[in-house]
C-alpha cells in the first residue's frame, strides 16, 4: 500500500523552486552543488508546509526535464533528501516527503505559537492582540447575568442568537446601510462565516478570485475546499486594487467567488476608497460574480485623519452581489470567536439550513458577552484601546525595523495590524526558518500567495512594543545575516532553479 497521500507534479514542484530567489550571489561566495541545492530547496517547501508532508513527489526523470537539470543531480538530491529523514521511498510505490523524527509537522497555515514557547520566542506569525482589559472581564461578567433564561434552552441558535442578529442590524442601519435581523448570521469568527460560505456557492473544482497578496488563513482554507484560486495583483505599497484588472479577471475566469479585504487589507494594509469599491461591487455584477467583503479590520484605523469609506455593501443596495463578514476577533480579541455574515435573506436562510451539518451554533455565552459590549459603551472603549495600542506598536516596530534593517522596504499603513516588507533580495522563506533558529517567528511572503509567489517580502504584525518590538528586529537582523551568509539551513543558501 502506497504511504504517500497526495502528489505534486513535476511542473508544479519547479514552479516552487523557481520561485525561491535569493540575494544575488556577492564576489568570492562559493555556490553549492546542483544537488544540494535542489535538495535544499525541496527541504525548505517541506518545512514550509508549501508541499504537504506525505506528498509524492514526481519521478527523477521528470522533474530533471521540468528543471532543465541532470536526472543525475535529482537522483543526488533524493538520495540526500533520505538520508535527512525529508523522503522516503518504496520500490514501486515512489518517494514522498517526510519530516525527521523529532521535527514538529510544519503548519500550513498562520498558527499561534503554543504559550510554553512565549518565552523563548517572540512571535510575529499572528496579528493578534492581548485583550483589551478590563472590558473582556466585564462583558463576560454581562454575560452571565443574561445567560439564566437561555440556560432553560437547548442552546442551539444555528442563526444566532435573535438579540445580537438584532444588534449587528441596527449597527449596519447605524452607518448608513439598512439592514433587517433576517441578514444577518452570527458565525464561530470569520473563518467560519467564510467556510460556510465557500461551502455554499465555491464547491469543489470551482474558481474563487483573490487578491494577490491575501490572508494565508483564509486562502488555505479555500485550498482545503477543492477550490481553484485565481489570483489578481494588487498594486505596489498602499496603491490596493487595479479594478480593470479585477474586472477583466472577472469577465475571462468567471469565478464564482471574489474575496477581497477593503478595510486595511491583510497583509498589505491598503484601504479601497470609495470609486474602488464602487467599481469592484459593478464588475462582480457584471460577471455574476459573488463579492465576499471581509471587514474585519475595518474599525482598526489608527490615524486621526483617516475617513472610512462607505462599507462594500453600501454599493448594494439590491443586496445580491455583495456578502459581507465580520468579527469580534481583530477589534476585540481573537479569543473572542464571534463572526458574522450580512448578506441577502435567502443566502442567510441557505447558510443557516447548511450549518445543520457543521457545527448548529456559536457558543451562547460568547454571543452575548459581544451584545453586552455593543450594547453599552464597553466596545468603543475597548476598541479605543485596542487603537491606541497597535498605534504605539506600529511606530515602535517601524523605527526598530528601519534602524535594525535599513535595506528592507515598505510603506506604513493608516490602520490594520501589519506591514508588508520587501526584504532586500533575501528569501521570505529562509528567512522565517533562520528566524526560528535566532528566536524570531515570521511568516514569509509566499504563505500569501499563490503558487509560490511574494518570496522576497515577509509580513510584521504590530503586535509586539516597546523593548519586545527592538529585540524583534534585531533577532531579524540576526536571521537576516544567517541568510546572507548561506547558513539559514545548515548548508550554503540554493540558487533559483530558472529553466
Amino acid at each position: 500500500m502506497a504511504q504517500w497521500t497526495s502528489a505534486v507534479g513535476a511542473a508544479q514542484l519547479a514552479r516552487l523552486l523557481n520561485s525561491q530567489q535569493d540575494r544575488p550571489a556577492g564576489p568570492g561566495t562559493r555556490r553549492p552543488p546542483a544537488y544540494r541545492a535542489l535538495a535544499d530547496g525541496v527541504r525548505l517547501l517541506v518545512l514550509e508546509g508549501r508541499v504537504p508532508v506525505a506528498a509524492r513527489l514526481p519521478a527523477e526523470r521528470e522533474l530533471a526535464l521540468s528543471l532543465s537539470v541532470s536526472r543525475t543531480t535529482v537522483a543526488a538530491a533524493y538520495e540526500a533528501l533520505r538520508a535527512e529523514g525529508f523522503l522516503e521511498s518504496r520500490r514501486g510505490a515512489g518517494s514522498w516527503t517526510a519530516v525527521p523524527a523529532g521535527n514538529p509537522l510544519p503548519a500550513r497555515g498562520l498558527e499561534p505559537l503554543p504559550p510554553e514557547a512565549l518565552g523563548s520566542v517572540i512571535d510575529l506569525g499572528t496579528a493578534a492582540l492581548p485583550a483589551p482589559e478590563p472590558w473582556l472581564t466585564r462583558a463576560v461578567q454581562g454575560a452571565l447575568e443574561e445567560l439564566p433564561p437561555y440556560a432553560h434552552t437547548h442552546g442551539d441558535y444555528p442563526a444566532g442568537l435573535p438579540i445580537l442578529r438584532s444588534m449587528i442590524a441596527e449597527r449596519y442601519t447605524a452607518r448608513g446601510i439598512p439592514t433587517m435581523p433576517e441578514q444577518i448570521m452570527v458565525t464561530t469568527g470569520a473563518m467560519g462565516a467564510i467556510d460556510a460560505i465557500c461551502h455554499l456557492f465555491g464547491g469543489r473544482g470551482e474558481r474563487i478570485a483573490v487578491e494577490s497578496p491575501s490572508y494565508a488563513n483564509i486562502l488555505q482554507l479555500m485550498r482545503e475546499a477543492g477550490a481553484r484560486l485565481v489570483p489578481v495583483a494588487m498594486a505596489e505599497g498602499l496603491g490596493g486594487w487595479d479594478v480593470d484588472r479585477w474586472r477583466q479577471v472577472l469577465r475571462d475566469a468567471a469565478p464564482r467567488i471574489a474575496y477581497v479585504v477593503a478595510d486595511f487589507h491583510n497583509p498589505t494594509g491598503a484601504l479601497a476608497d470609495d470609486d474602488q469599491r464602487r467599481r469592484l461591487v459593478d464588475a462582480a455584477r457584471s460577471a455574476g460574480t459573488v463579492l465576499v467583503a471581509d471587514e474585519t479590520m475595518s474599525e482598526l484605523w489608527l490615524d486621526e485623519d483617516v475617513t472610512m469609506p462607505r462599507p462594500v455593501c453600501g454599493f448594494d443596495p439590491a443586496g445580491s452581489t455583495v456578502i459581507t463578514v465580520g468579527s469580534a476577533s481583530k477589534a476585540f480579541w481573537a479569543g473572542m470567536r464571534i463572526g458574522w455574515v450580512r448578506a441577502a435573506p435567502d443566502v442567510i436562510r441557505s447558510l443557516v439550513a447548511a450549518r445543520a451539518y457543521a457545527d448548529l451554533g456559536t457558543p451562547v455565552l460568547e454571543q452575548l458577552a459581544v451584545n453586552w459590549l455593543f450594547s453599552t459603551e464597553g466596545w468603543a472603549h475597548a476598541v479605543d484601546l485596542r487603537r491606541a495600542q497597535a498605534r504605539e506598536n506600529r511606530e515602535a516596530l517601524v523605527t526598530a525595523v528601519r534602524r535594525e534593517l535599513p535595506d528592507w522596504e515598505f510603506e506604513v499603513p493608516k490602520g490594520g495590524l501589519t506591514l508588508w516588507v520587501r526584504t532586500g533580495g533575501l528569501s521570505g522563506s529562509r528567512l522565517a526558518e533562520a528566524g526560528e533558529r535566532v528566536g524570531v517567528r515570521v511568516p514569509s511572503g509566499p504563505r500569501f500567495g499563490v503558487d509560490g509567489a511574494f518570496e522576497g517580502y515577509v509580513r510584521l504584525p504590530f503586535t509586539v512594543g516597546g523593548a519586545v518590538a527592538e529585540e524583534a528586529a534585531a533577532r531579524l537582523a540576526a536571521a537576516a545575516r544567517l541568510v546572507e551568509s548561506g547558513a539559514s539551513g545548515g548548508s550554503e543558501s540554493p540558487r533559483s532553479f530558472v529553466a
